[in-house]
């Protein structure tokens, strides 16, 4: 076994630590400091996905190849948009006043956003937003014992939707 020499160590004073004056080659060259070896530089680190800078060589050739041709490669034509995406196209184009429709469209975006503000502002009133849950329980209780607690009832309303939806969408 290899003999190990142990040296007592001691600490300078807290007072030249703190002193700012004290330049730190004095205090490297006192007998009293202790310096730590300097660490090994970090290992390398070996790329572990060598598939995701292929996938980008290979994005980067297929623009170059959209680019210089014109054409659009095999893999961009192939894919289809989903069907709700094809839906709103065909309606979409059906419009004949898209101005109207889309002011329509900023306009409601307008409306909920005002009217979360507002609903927002009422929630931080003291009192307001549990009176409010109690109408709400109370109507929705009220609306339960009048529509869906016995049979008749329950065959109107169902009728009633009917007939509104009829009615909304133009179907007979």
């Amino acid at each position: 076994m290899a003999s190990t020499s142990s040296t007592p160590l001691s600490i300078s004073s807290s007072s030249s630590l703190i002193d700012a004056r004290v330049s730190r080659q004095s205090a490297a060259t006192s007998p009293q400091c202790v310096s730590l070896p300097t660490l090994p530089p970090p290992p390398v680190q070996p790329q572990n996905r060598p598939w995701k800078a292929a996938a980008y060589c290979r994005k980067i050739a297929r623009n170059v190849m959209t680019m210089a041709t014109g054409e659009v490669p095999v893999e961009v034509a192939s894919t289809e948009l989903p069907e709700i995406v094809m839906t709103v196209q065909e309606a979409w184009d059906r419009v004949e006043d898209k101005y109207a429709v889309s002011s329509l469209v900023v306009a409601g975006g307008v409306a909920l956003w005002g009217s979360a503000g507002f609903i927002s502002a009422i929630e931080r009133l003291p009192l307001i937003p549990g009176v409010l849950e109690l109408v709400g329980i109370g109507y929705t209780g009220w609306f339960a014992y009048k529509n869906l607690v016995f049979k008749p009832d329950r065959e109107a309303l169902i009728a009633k939707i009917k007939d509104t939806y009829k009615e909304v969408t133009g179907s007979s």
